[in-house]
């Protein structure tokens, strides 16, 4: 045995690289290819990318012509830098730096030299191409915007750096990639299939025609169109609303989890990455730390969700069975949880159920219900684990999973992150009652708030939230398709969903109404710290809304957040019946409303995070943001006066 063994080994290894050498010198030609590759020329020919259609099948992104200039570095000789360099508008020292670039990506194979001519620019150098040896022009597609808002939802193309081309040998230099939003998320279905042409050349460098008569050449394949979930107008309209102010709106489609509005403010129009000009623009927005435009608040910002938050609190407590419809609670007004400790409550006192508590945003009772709630279980990390479940079955605490490539996570706390605050015990319900009313360890961006309503609505139930409605050749990911339950039971929903009601009939939001619209919302505010001159500052609370509607078979969920806002009737609860009423009914008819949010301004409060006078990129004041800081003054100087008549101090705790 062992006599034949090697033997036996030798020939098989000499038969499979046989067969191997046979497979690629006589039936496989793209060898042929490499080894003359130094006769033979590749052009690539670049497809258009994916068309961008809103749900209603309306347009917002196509392409438009642009032309590259490519350079091969070993090819390029005797020619007129200087009228080189005067066409196409550049110095010497650009000029030679593109070409060290080029030859240290390959001296022999092409890439890229200035991208992105428009018409204009290409003329005039072609004109003169056939003097500079060496350079060749590529004509590409770049995008075309038959819109000016949703930048955070499209994203934008970019060229590919090293790093790419690495990981991806699909990529060369100079090709172009979607980064951020969907043009990232979905580039492999927009950015379509290059084509291939391998053309011959002669000792003299010169074309001389197809190589092999074209036998592996390919066509250009198109990318495949997508068509969103946005509502175009309903975004559009959005953006409008939040002008001269910062936060976030989302807006879903309970029954889908169709993504129909993603508003972040301040925004920018898309058209300023296409060009030339992009990386100039794409720098400058980059660089504004003040206004953050590239920064998705309704994605990224994680905030105390506040009162909102009391509505999974309720939840919470009635399946674990601590109250009911008719537990009552009586207000002081407000809540005393330990020696020295009160939790003020703005509702009008009383005994208080659900349904009151609710649409008057009692702290106390849903104070005492998390109470509750923590204490059914003989340990605190029992009962606050018991709480957190519940909670992360609505998809809080973590990655909401949807097609954007940005987000974060929340916080809801586990008694894993007390014990490490507190690790020789000592910690209890009242410890933590901050958590009932939304604020504490509490942190929810707004794609979770909004995706919470979608959940309420459906009494018990959501789909992962998406922004993408169909694709061209292929159906969508079924995780979008899948239901999630959560573990509160079906029954408990319906005395929420009455209590949020009622907000809009007698409570925080009666003011806010649409006659024929059955609105279901709650508001909310959230404190707000910045650190100013190295100092933490209390500033104006964040306004905060969500709502649902309409109550039966419900269209939309809303959350939206204005920052440094206040009161959430003030500016996000008028936002967000605006947007609903825009979506149901397709016209306003709270023209108060939607005057008083198109021309408010709230950049006088913003102002305050700047106030050092010299600092490089503070704001300027402008005559009526200075009259409103001032009229802010002295209403401040009357409220505490009449505190101090009163006896009051000012709430650290908001409805």
């Amino acid at each position: 045995m062992r006599k034949t063994l090697l033997p036996t080994i030798i020939i098989i290894t000499s038969v499979i690289l046989l067969a191997r050498l046979f497979y690629l010198q006589i039936i496989d030609d793209t060898l042929k290819i490499k080894s003359e590759n130094n006769a033979i020329k590749i052009k690539y020919d670049f497809p258009e990318r994916g068309y961008i259609y809103d749900r209603n099948g309306k347009l917002l992104v196509a392409n438009q012509p642009s032309y590259d200039i490519m350079v091969v570095p070993n090819e390029v000789k005797e020619i007129d830098t200087l009228e080189f360099c005067r066409i196409l508008q550049i110095t010497k020292p650009e000029f030679l730096e593109k070409i060290e670039k080029a030859k240290v990506y390959s001296p022999r194979l092409p890439s890229l030299f200035l991208a992105q001519l428009n018409k204009m620019e290409f003329a005039g150098f072609q004109e003169k191409i056939r003097k500079y040896n060496g350079f060749y022009i590529q004509k590409r597609a770049l995008r075309e915007y038959q819109t000016k808002s949703g930048a955070n939802v499209f994203g934008f193309i970019t060229q590919v750096n090293d790093a790419i081309i690495a990981k991806q040998p699909y990529y060369k230099s100079g090709d172009l990639i979607g980064q951020q939003g969907v043009e990232q998320a979905y580039e492999e279905d927009l950015r379509g299939v290059k084509g291939v042409k391998y053309i011959l050349k002669d000792k003299h460098n010169r074309e001389i025609g197809s190589y092999k008569e074209g036998k592996f050449d390919t066509i250009a394949k198109q990318g495949s169109d997508l068509t969103l979930s946005i509502d175009g107008d309903l975004q559009k309209y959005g953006e409008e609303l939040m002008v001269n102010k910062r936060g976030g709106i989302v807006a879903i489609e309970p029954s889908t989890g169709e993504i129909l509005a993603l508003v972040t403010a301040p925004s920018y129009d898309p058209a300023l990455l296409v060009g030339r000009q992009r990386s100039k623009n794409y720098t400058k927005l980059y660089n504004d730390s003040i206004a953050k435009p590239l920064y998705d608040r309704g994605l990224l910002g994680e905030f105390p969700p506040g009162s909102p938050f009391k509505i999974l609190t309720g939840l919470v407590g009635l399946q674990e069975g601590v109250i009911d419809e008719e537990t009552s609670f009586s207000c002081g007004p407000g809540f005393y949880y330990g020696r020295g400790a009160f939790m003020k409550c703005h509702c009008p006192g009383g005994h208080i159920k659900l349904n009151f508590g609710i649409y008057k945003s009692c702290n106390t009772y849903f104070a005492n219900t998390y109470k509750r709630t923590i204490e059914k279980y003989k340990k605190p990390k029992d009962g606050v684990n018991a709480w957190a479940n519940h909670l992360k079955s609505f998809g809080l605490g973590n990655f909401m999973g949807y097609d954007l490539p940005t987000g974060r996570k929340g916080h809801i706390p586990t008694s894993k992150f007390y014990e490490r605050f507190y690790p020789n015990g000592g910690w209890r319900s009242t410890t933590i009652i901050s958590n009932s009313i939304g604020q504490g360890e509490v942190s929810m961006t707004p794609i979770q708030l909004a995706n919470m309503m979608a959940t309420i609505a459906n009494r018990g139930y959501y789909y992962t939230p998406h922004i993408i409605k169909s694709i061209k050749g292929r159906k969508i990911d079924p995780k979008y398709t899948t239901k999630h339950v959560t573990t509160i039971e079906r029954r408990h929903f319906d005395p929420i969903v009455n209590g949020l009601f009622d907000v809009y009939n007698h409570g925080t939001a009666y003011s806010l109404g649409v006659v024929g619209l059955e609105i279901c919302g709650k508001t909310g505010t959230a404190e707000n710290f910045a650190k100013i001159n190295g100092k933490r500052v209390q500033l104006e609370d964040h306004s905060e809304f969500v709502a649902f509607a309409p109550r039966i078979q419900p269209k939309i969920a809303i959350a939206v957040i204005v920052e440094n806002g206040h009161y959430g009737n003030t500016w996000a609860g008028p936002i967000a019946t605006l947007m609903i009423e825009k979506y149901l009914n397709k016209k306003i008819t709270r023209k108060d409303l939607e005057k008083r949010m198109l021309e408010g301004n709230l950049n006088y409060q913003y102002r305050k995070l700047y106030p050092s006078k010299d600092s490089i990129n503070k704001p300027k004041l402008t005559k009526v943001d200075s009259l409103r800081m001032k009229l802010k003054s002295k209403k401040e100087i009357e409220d505490e006066k009449k505190n101090k008549a009163t006896g009051k101090k000012k709430d650290s705790v908001k409805k």
